[in-house]
C-alpha cells in the first residue's frame, strides 16, 4: 500500500493560448538568471565592474546550451537516428535532453570569447560562477521532474518518485526520485564552493575545479541509480567514466594550481581598476574643500588684524601731541 511518495505532474507543459509553457525551459531559465544574478554579486566582490557577468554570460549560455544539446545526442543517437525515429527531434531541446559535461565544455568556450573581448581572465571569471552554476543545475533538473525522466530503480521508500506516464517504453511505478538527489547534492556543492573560497581565497580557477570534483563525485553514485538507457563502457554506464576522467582532471588542476599560482588575482577587470582612479578623482574633489579650509582660516585670522587697526591708531596719538609740544617750545625760544 502507498502511503507516501512523490508525484508526478500530469503534463509538463501548459497552453496560454497558443504559446506553450513548458516546466523543462522554465527550471532552465531560472537556473540562467540565478547563475548571472550570484555570479555577478561575486564578480563585483572580487572587483569586477557590475554587468560583466551578464555580458559574457551572453556568449557562454548559447554556447552552454549548444554543447549540452550536442553532448546528448551524440551519446544518445539512436532516440533521434534509429529506426522509426524523427531526426527533426533532436533539435526539440524543451523536450528535454541536455549533457552537463558538453554544456559545461562548449559553455567553456563561449565564456573565453566574452572574457577575451573584455580583458579579463577566464579563471577568475569562472571562480565567481561556479556556485551560481551548479545552483542552475540544481534548479534545472526540477524541469526532469515535469517531464518524468531520469528518475531510477524501483523503490518503495517514501520519497519515492511515482511515475505515471507510459510513453517511451516508461513503466508507471516508484523510483528513486534521482532528479531530487541531484539537485540536493549540487546544492550542498554550490555552499561547499562559497565557504571553500571565503575560507581558503580561491582563485586562478580552483573554485571552478572544486566545483566540477565535487559534483563529479555526486553524479556518480546518482548516475548508478538510474535505469535510463545508456550506454555502457567495461561494464559502467558511460556518464560513469566521464565523471571519473573530469574528477580527476579537476583534481590535478586544483594541486597544479595551488603549486603554480598559489593565491587569489589581485586585479581581476583592468577596466574596474581604471573606474576606481575615476572615483578618486572625486576624492580629489575631497581633498581640495580640505585645502581651502586654511585659507577660510587666514580671513579668519585677518579679522584680529583689522581689530588692532584702531590700536595702532590709538598708539599714534602720543607721538602727535610729542611733536605738537614740541613745536610750541621752539616757537617759545624765539619769543
Amino acid at each position: 500500500m502507498e502511503f507516501a511518495y512523490i508525484p508526478s505532474p500530469s503534463q509538463g507543459v501548459l497552453h496560454l493560448g497558443p504559446i506553450p509553457l513548458r516546466g523543462y525551459a522554465f527550471c532552465i531559465i531560472i537556473g540562467v538568471f540565478v547563475a548571472v544574478w550570484l555570479g555577478n554579486k561575486r564578480w563585483i566582490a572580487r572587483g569586477g565592474l557590475p554587468g560583466t557577468t551578464a555580458d559574457i554570460a551572453v556568449w557562454a549560455v548559447p554556447f552552454g546550451l549548444v554543447g549540452g544539446r550536442l553532448y546528448h545526442v551524440i551519446t544518445d543517437y539512436e532516440l533521434y537516428f534509429s529506426e522509426g525515429r524523427d531526426w527533426v527531434d533532436a533539435f526539440k531541446i524543451w523536450e528535454g535532453g541536455l549533457g552537463i559535461w558538453g554544456a559545461i565544455a562548449l559553455g567553456a568556450v563561449g565564456a573565453w570569447i566574452g572574457c577575451r573581448r573584455r580583458g579579463i581572465p577566464l579563471p577568475a571569471w569562472a571562480d565567481a560562477l561556479a556556485p551560481g552554476i551548479v545552483f542552475a543545475q540544481a534548479i534545472g533538473r526540477w524541469g526532469n521532474w515535469f517531464n518524468q525522466e531520469l528518475y531510477g530503480k524501483s523503490t518503495d521508500l517514501p520519497w519515492a518518485l511515482k511515475i505515471t506516464s507510459s510513453t517511451d517504453g516508461r513503466v508507471p511505478g516508484l523510483y528513486h526520485p534521482t532528479f531530487l538527489y541531484e539537485s540536493l547534492w549540487c546544492v550542498g556543492v554550490g555552499f561547499l564552493v562559497i565557504w571553500a573560497d571565503r575560507r581558503f581565497k580561491l582563485g586562478h580557477g580552483r573554485a571552478f575545479a572544486l566545483y566540477v570534483a565535487a559534483y563529479c563525485v555526486g553524479r556518480f553514485w546518482i548516475e548508478y541509480l538510474r535505469v535510463d538507457e545508456a550506454h555502457h563502457v567495461l561494464g559502467m554506464r558511460l556518464n560513469n567514466w566521464t565523471a571519473i576522467v573530469v574528477f580527476l582532471l579537476a583534481v590535478v588542476y586544483l594541486v597544479l594550481s595551488a603549486r603554480m599560482r598559489p593565491g587569489r588575482e589581485e586585479v581581476v577587470e583592468p577596466a574596474a581598476v581604471a573606474s576606481g582612479e575615476g572615483d578618486s578623482e572625486g576624492d580629489g574633489d575631497a581633498v581640495d574643500l580640505d585645502k581651502a579650509e586654511p585659507a577660510d582660516t587666514e580671513s579668519a585670522d585677518a579679522e584680529p588684524a583689522d581689530a588692532e587697526a584702531p590700536e595702532s591708531d590709538e598708539d599714534a596719538e602720543p607721538s602727535e601731541s610729542k611733536e605738537s609740544a614740541a613745536d610750541e617750545a621752539e616757537s617759545a625760544k624765539k619769543s
